[in-house]
C-alpha cells in the first residue's frame, strides 16, 4: 500500500461493512424500468401480481448488486489505495475482518437468489447471471476487468441484465427481444468506455501513466485514442441496434432516435471535463445538463410508446425517386 495512503487505526463498525455494499449506487437500477415500460408496451402483460413482482424485483436487483460491489470493493483494495479518490474507500482505510466480508457478501448474495427463486421460472436464472458476472469481472483467475476492452465488455453487461429483470418482473413469459439486449450492451459499453476515457485523462494528468496502470492493469493497453475510438465503436454498434429493434417492433420510437443521440453526445462530453461524473455513474443526477436531456428522453420515448403515427409505416416501405421527377419533362 501507498505511503500517501493512511489506515484508520479505529475499530471497523457495522456501517463500515455495510458501505461496502454501495447502497449510494442504487441509482443504477434506473436501467430497469425501461425494460418495465417496453414489456407492458409491447406485450400487454396481466397486471394482477405485478406490484409484488415489481417490488421484491428491484429487492432481488439491489441484493445481488450490493453483493458484487462488496466482493468488488474487497478485492480491488489494493489496487484502489493508487486511486486518487478511491483510497478513501472502507476496505483501503480500514482493517477489515475477511471472515465478516465474506459473510456479507454471501448473506446478500443468499438474499437475492430466495427472492428470485420466489419470483421464479427464467428471473432466478437472469439474476444468477447477474450474479456470475460480478464474478467473472473481479475473480481471478478470470478477473475480466484487468483485461483491455474486455473489461468494458463485460462490466456492461448489467445492462442488458438489468434490462431483462425489469421485462420480466412483467412479462415472465418470454424475453426481450436481442436486439434491444444488444443495443442496451453496447450502450452500456459506451458509458463505461466513456468512464474509463476520463479517468485515463484525469488520473495520467494528475499522477502520471504508471500510478494509473497499478490503479487497474487494464489500463496499460489503452491509450487516449484508443478510449476514443472504442467509444465511437459502441456508440454506432448501439445505434444500429437500436434502429433495428425501433423499425421492427415500434416505428414510432424512431421520432425519439435523434433525442436519444443527443444523450449519447452530452454523456461523451460530460465525459471529456475534469473531475467527470463519468467517473462516477452513481452522481450522474448532480448534472442539470445531463438530467435534462434524460427527462425530454423519457417523456418522447413515453409519448411514442402510446401514440400510434400510422404515417410512420410508409418509410418501411421500398420506394425511389424517378430520374424524371428530377429533371421535369423536358418540355
Amino acid at each position: 500500500m501507498p505511503a500517501s495512503v493512511s489506515m484508520d487505526s479505529r475499530t471497523a463498525r457495522l456501517r463500515d461493512y455495510l458501505s461496502l455494499a454501495r447502497f449510494d449506487h442504487i441509482s443504477k437500477h434506473v436501467f430497469i424500468i425501461p425494460g418495465l415500460i417496453l414489456a407492458y408496451a409491447l406485450r400487454e402483460p396481466s397486471l394482477l401480481d405485478a406490484p409484488q413482482r415489481v417490488v421484491v424485483g428491484f429487492a432481488v436487483a439491489i441484493a445481488i448488486a450490493s453483493a458484487n460491489y462488496v466482493i468488488n470493493e474487497w478485492l480491488d483494495r489494493e489496487f484502489d489505495a493508487h486511486h486518487p479518490s478511491k483510497h478513501h474507500r472502507k476496505a483501503v482505510s480500514l482493517q477489515l475482518s475477511p471472515a465478516l466480508v465474506y459473510l456479507e457478501y454471501a448473506a446478500f448474495a443468499a438474499l437475492g437468489l430466495l427472492l428470485a427463486y420466489w419470483i421464479g421460472g427464467a428471473f432466478f436464472i437472469c439474476a444468477l447471471v447477474f450474479l456470475l458476472s460480478g464474478l467473472i469481472y473481479n475473480v481471478r483467475p478470470i478477473r475480466s476487468k484487468d483485461r483491455p476492452f474486455l473489461d468494458v465488455i463485460s462490466e456492461s453487461v448489467n445492462n442488458p441484465i438489468r434490462l431483462t429483470l425489469g421485462w420480466l418482473m412483467l412479462d415472465p413469459t418470454s424475453m426481450p427481444p436481442a436486439s434491444l439486449l444488444l443495443a442496451y450492451w453496447t450502450g452500456g459499453a459506451f458509458l463505461m468506455g466513456s468512464k474509463r476515457l476520463s479517468e485515463y485523462r484525469d488520473i495520467t494528468a494528475s499522477v502520471g501513466i504508471e500510478t494509473l496502470k497499478r490503479y487497474r492493469k487494464s489500463f496499460g493497453g489503452y491509450t487516449a485514442e484508443s478510449l476514443i475510438v472504442s467509444c465511437l465503436t459502441y456508440a454506432m454498434l448501439s445505434s444500429f441496434f437500436l434502429g433495428v429493434f425501433l423499425i421492427k417492433y415500434r416505428i414510432e420510437y424512431m421520432v425519439a432516435f435523434p433525442f436519444i443521440t443527443g444523450l449519447f453526445g452530452c454523456y461523451l462530453w460530460l465525459s471529456m471535463l475534469p473531475d467527470s461524473i463519468a467517473q462516477r455513474p452513481e452522481r450522474m443526477f448532480r448534472s442539470r445538463r445531463l438530467m435534462t436531456m434524460l427527462a425530454v428522453n423519457i417523456c418522447v420515448l413515453l409519448l411514442v410508446t402510446f401514440l400510434d403515427m400510422p404515417s410512420l409505416a410508409s418509410l418501411t416501405d421500398r420506394s425511389f425517386t424517378p430520374v424524371d421527377m428530377l429533371h421535369g419533362s423536358g418540355k
